[in-house]
Parts: C-alpha cells; sequence; structure tokens
C-alpha cells in the first residue's frame, strides 16, 4: 500500500496528497502518517511548498470529515433509538442510554471533535457521531479544519525536517498509532464491562 501512496503523491502532487488524505479520513486503515511525512520530504526534493502541502492536506482532511458527517446525520438518533428498541436488550441498551450519550456530544461535541482530529483512528471516526448529534456544520467545520491544521502541521514538517529518513518517522507513527488503537480497545472493553455490571445493579 505505501508504495501506491507513494506512486500517487509523486504523479498527482497536491491534487494526488488532497485525494489520498480524504481516504484516509473516510478508510482509516490507509495511513495519514505515512502520506504526511512522504509529503513534507518531497518539498524538499520537489517545487512542493511546506504551506502547499499542508493546505491541500487539510483540505482533503475536511472533506473526508464531511463524508463521515452526512453518514452520522443518517443514523441519527431516532434510528439508533430505532435499532435499540429491536435489537438494544442484547447489549442491554435502551433508548435512555442512546439519549445520555446524545446528550454528552450536544454538552462536550465541540471539543471531542477538536482533539479526536489528534488521535489515531478516531481522527476520522469522530465526525460520525458528530452528525448524529446534529451539531452545528459551522461549529463543526471550523473545530475540524483547526485539529487537521495542527495534525497535518506537525506530521509535514517533521517530515520536512528528517528529508530521506521520512520512513523511519513514520514507522515511529505507526508504532503510536497501534498503542493506541491497543489503549482504546482496552477501555472500550473495560468500559463496556461496567456498563453492564451496572445494569445488572
Amino acid at each position: 500500500m505505501e508504495n501506491w501512496i507513494i506512486e500517487v503523491m509523486n504523479s498527482y502532487g497536491y491534487i494526488g496528497i488532497l485525494l489520498l488524505i480524504a481516504l484516509e479520513n473516510i478508510f482509516p486503515p490507509i495511513p495519514s502518517e505515512v502520506i504526511l511525512t512522504f509529503s513534507g520530504f518531497l518539498t524538499t526534493t520537489s517545487d512542493a511548498t511546506v504551506i502547499g502541502v499542508i493546505i491541500f492536506s487539510t483540505i482533503g482532511s475536511v472533506v473526508g470529515a464531511i463524508v463521515l458527517y452526512g453518514i452520522g446525520l443518517l443514523l441519527d438518533v431516532h434510528r439508533l433509538e430505532k435499532i435499540v428498541d429491536r435489537w438494544g436488550h442484547i447489549l442491554r441498551l435502551t433508548r435512555k442510554d442512546i439519549r445520555k450519550a446524545d446528550a454528552w456530544f450536544h454538552k462536550f461535541g465541540v471539543w471531542a471533535v477538536l482533539v479526536g482530529r489528534l488521535v489515531p483512528l478516531v481522527r476520522s471516526l469522530i465526525s460520525i457521531p458528530a452528525g448524529m448529534a446534529h451539531m452545528n456544520f459551522g461549529v463543526f467545520l471550523l473545530f475540524t479544519t483547526i485539529g487537521s491544521l495542527i495534525w497535518n502541521s506537525i506530521l509535514v514538517n517533521v517530515g520536512a525536517a528528517v528529508g530521506s529518513s521520512w520512513s523511519t518517522i513514520a514507522g515511529y507513527m505507526d508504532t503510536y498509532s497501534n498503542v493506541v488503537v491497543i489503549i482504546l480497545g482496552v477501555l472500550f472493553v473495560l468500559f463496556v464491562f461496567w456498563f453492564i455490571r451496572s445494569r445488572k445493579k
């Protein structure tokens, strides 16, 4: 996959970066770490500039986030409630639980979107609950753009700074992503355990 990503970026420049980052947001398994650090390296060997790469990668991030936000709108709370009415007994979920989660996102969703954009895997998926909660679209765009700009700027600048050693940094970032995914998985299991236990009580 890495070779394909590099080929696209070499062939299509800024537009290739935009499209790859948009895809990365929609399909999280595509590694943004590779795309962004290599994009930074490209600025040392081509006419591409750090600012240009950051701008186009951020546009790609926002485009991908908008697509997932739209999916979240289709999976709104009312539809989830209908699903819970039919299948919720399996996970011991009720309409009340769905409303609590929705209320939480309405209260803290802005910061969840901003911080979530800096966390691997979560950075893409956070757009779905934002759509489900019908977060103000302008606010969603603003905080998605800010979070994406921070993430992209860091990795692009690191790639430009280390030059041909960009793959080493991408490897470190991949390890970081894997650690985060493991931590999130453990937290999810603990949450499910706590939730089921509290429901039994």
